[in-house]
């Protein structure tokens, strides 16, 4: 699964990514493989990992937005909830 992400937040091991889709009425398609298969490989920079991704749980939401600060804006973009994605090595 090959996901790219403009921007993401670092929260000690894990990685923090929204589901944006710049706004977009539906939730992008990489979005929608990890829910199927949450599987991924994660590249950033010279660092290559696996990793599981998940979407945040509701009581994670407003802590893990400061990692992706942009989210606000994005919000403002769309009627549907933009999801906050988890990725976890491992």
């Amino acid at each position: 699964m090959v996901v790219s992400s403009a921007g993401f937040g670092k929260d000690g091991d894990r990685y923090v990514v929204i589901a944006s889709g710049n706004g977009a009425p539906s939730h992008p398609g990489w979005y929608q493989n990890l829910l199927a298969r949450p599987i991924a490989t994660v590249e950033i920079g010279p660092d290559k990992f696996k990793a599981r991704a998940r979407t945040a749980r509701p009581e994670e939401r407003e802590p893990l937005k400061r990692f992706v600060p942009y989210i606000e804006q994005q919000q403002t973009l769309t009627k549907r909830e933009i999801p906050i994605v988890v990725l976890e090595r491992g």
